[in-house]
C-alpha cells in the first residue's frame, strides 16, 4: 500500500503497536470501525501491525440504524475492512432505544454490541478510534456540565477489553493517514449537526478557546485528563475497598466518617451496582444521594436514572 513512509501513517501505526504490545501471540484484536477517518486509519494500522506482532486482526462495524442507507453503508465499511486484510469482519445492527437521550443510548447500544461481538469471536481486545481531540471535547463537556472529576478525567486508554490507542494522536493526523493510504472515509452528517453538544464544542467552543488563548488548548485539556485520571483511579480503588469492607446495605454513619472524595465514589459505585446507567448518572445525582448522609432531615428518597431509587431507612442508605 502506498504512503508507508507518511509521518501520519507512522504515527497511527506506532500508537497501535504500543497499545497491543502486551497481548499474546495468536490473540485476536478487533478494530471498531464506523468508516470515519479516525476508525478507518485505526483499522488500517491494525491490519499492518497485527501480523507483524504475531496477532490476528479483525473488525466490527455497528449499524445504529439512525440514518437512511445505514445498512448499505455498513456493507461498504465491511468490504473496505476486508480489503485492509482484516478477518474476521462483522457488521452488527443495534436498536437505539435506551435511556439518557439519543447520544447516550447509541453509545450504550454500541458498546454492548462490541462486547458481544468480541465474546462471540473470541477476541482479546477491541480497539476504539478516539483521538486526542475527542478527549479534549470530553473534558470540556464535563467541565461545562459540572460532571465532577471522573468526567474531567476523560476516557481511559484501557478499560476491560477496550483499548484507545489514539488518545495521543490528533484528528488531523488520522485524516492525513487516510489520505496517504488512499482510503476514502465516510463523513457522518451528525458530526456537523450543531444540535449535538459535542459538535458545538468541536466546531465552536474549542476554536474560540484557541483564538483567545493560543494554540495547544486541546493538548492541555488532554494532559489535564491524564493527571486527573491518575488521582481518580487511586480514589476509586479506596472507595471500592470501602464498599466491600463496609456494611451492606451501606451504613449512613460509616459513610459520614469517610472523606467526601471517597464517600461520593462509594455512593456512585453502589448506585451503578443497583442498575443506574453509568452515562446517565451525574455528579448532581450523587450529590443528592450524599445529602441522605450529610444533610439528613427526614427527606424523601432520590430518584435516579434507570428507575433506581436511593433512600435512607433505619440508618442505612438503600438502593432499589
Amino acid at each position: 500500500m502506498g504512503g508507508a513512509l507518511s509521518p501520519a501513517v507512522a504515527s497511527v501505526r506506532n500508537a497501535v503497536r504500543a497499545a497491543v504490545d502486551g497481548l499474546a501471540p495468536g490473540d485476536l484484536v478487533l478494530a471498531a470501525c464506523s468508516g470515519g477517518p479516525d476508525s478507518l486509519a485505526l483499522a488500517a494500522a491494525l491490519g499492518f501491525v497485527a501480523p507483524r506482532a504475531g496477532l490476528r486482526a479483525g473488525a466490527v462495524t455497528v449499524d445504529h440504524g439512525l440514518q437512511p442507507g445505514s445498512a448499505d453503508r455498513a456493507a461498504e465499511v465491511t468490504a473496505a475492512l476486508r480489503g485492509l486484510g482484516l478477518d474476521p469482519v462483522r457488521a452488527v445492527t443495534v436498536t437505539v432505544d435506551g435511556p439518557g437521550g439519543p447520544e447516550a443510548a447509541a453509545r450504550a447500544a454500541r458498546y454492548t454490541a462490541l462486547e458481544k461481538a468480541a465474546a462471540d469471536l473470541g477476541a482479546n481486545a477491541v480497539l476504539l478510534g478516539h483521538t486526542l481531540d475527542d478527549q479534549a471535547e470530553t473534558v470540556l463537556l464535563g467541565l461545562a456540565r459540572g460532571s465532577g472529576p471522573r468526567s474531567l478525567a476523560g476516557m481511559p486508554a484501557r478499560r476491560g477489553i477496550f483499548l484507545r490507542p489514539l488518545l495521543g494522536v490528533r484528528r488531523t493526523v488520522t485524516d492525513a493517514a487516510c489520505a496517504a493510504l488512499g482510503l476514502s472515509p465516510w463523513t457522518d452528517p451528525h458530526n456537523s449537526d450543531r444540535r449535538f453538544a459535542r459538535v458545538r464544542v468541536r466546531l465552536d467552543a474549542l476554536p474560540a478557546l484557541e483564538d483567545a488563548l493560543g494554540p495547544g488548548v486541546a493538548e492541555a485539556l488532554a494532559r489535564t485528563a491524564g493527571q486527573l485520571r491518575d488521582d481518580a483511579e487511586v480514589l476509586e480503588e479506596i472507595a471500592d475497598a470501602e464498599r466491600v469492607r463496609g456494611d451492606s446495605p451501606l451504613s449512613a454513619a460509616s459513610l459520614a466518617a469517610l472523606p467526601a472524595a471517597v464517600r461520593t465514589r462509594v455512593l456512585r459505585s453502589a448506585a451503578l451496582a443497583a442498575g443506574c446507567p453509568a452515562g446517565a448518572l451525574t455528579a448532581a445525582h450523587v450529590a443528592s444521594i450524599e445529602e441522605l448522609v450529610t444533610a439528613w432531615h427526614g427527606q424523601r428518597g432520590v430518584d435516579l436514572p434507570g428507575g433506581v431509587r436511593a433512600q435512607r431507612r433505619s440508618g442505612l442508605i438503600l438502593f432499589g
